[in-house]
């Protein structure tokens, strides 16, 4: 699994922090991540957790990743921006027990944490054990496991709802305001690992001319 993670403009000095968590779980597990930024606060190119929500429906809808970890001060505005975007189903996550619960019945693909709130001593314990809780092993199996089957089927409900009341990611990358969108994808290694990712021609070539 390709996972990629994006950081928002107030805590990019933790980014350091949260991408070691991440990779210290993630690639013995097998999967690859993608550190997209911001890397330091002191970078040009600066993310909102709006652009947070939109880069991750660029990424996840162009297969340029499967998964999206990010957040912001509390978590919750990079969750409703993410929500905003086709194709993204992201969870506010707190605790190793909301990432398994997330996992096991919403089976989502992306998750938005607090950095701020909360996040004190041993915080790099609790990211570790999040991610833990989130990669290793299949997702989707439903809990309790009697309710299995009900939980995929509201999946398939909620997806086909979502299909409804948004547009596809082209419509939205054609219609969004094309500062914010290049905002967006300005960051230091955006071009590198998503045109090296990214499987969907249409959303590839428009973003490649943003770029």
């Amino acid at each position: 699994m390709k996972i990629a993670l994006i950081t928002e403009n107030s805590q990019a000095a933790k980014n350091g922090i949260i991408h070691a968590a991440l990779t210290a779980v993630a690639e013995p597990l097998g999967h690859q991540v993608f550190n997209y930024g911001m890397y330091a606060a002191e970078d040009k190119a600066s993310l909102t957790y709006v652009m947070n929500g939109l880069l991750a429906g660029v990424l996840l809808n162009s297969g340029a990743a499967d998964f999206v970890v990010t957040g912001c001060g509390t978590g919750t505005g990079s969750m409703l921006a993410c929500n905003a975007m086709p194709g993204v189903f992201c969870g506010l996550i707190i605790d190793p027990t909301d990432a398994f619960l997330f996992a096991q019945i919403n089976d989502g693909n992306a998750i938005s944490m607090p950095y701020a709130k909360g996040f004190g001593w041993a915080a790099e314990l609790n990211l570790q054990d999040v991610y833990r809780k989130l990669f290793d092993g299949e997702s989707g199996l439903g809990y309790p496991k009697e309710r299995a089957e009900i939980m995929a089927r509201n999946r398939g409900i909620l997806k086909t709802l979502k299909d409804v009341t948004c547009h596809d990611m082209l419509t939205v990358l054609q219609t969004v305001d094309q500062d914010l969108l290049k905002a967006a994808v300005a960051g230091e290694r955006f071009s590198e690992y998503f045109l090296a990712n990214a499987k969907d021609e249409g959303i590839r070539d428009y973003i490649k001319g943003i770029i």
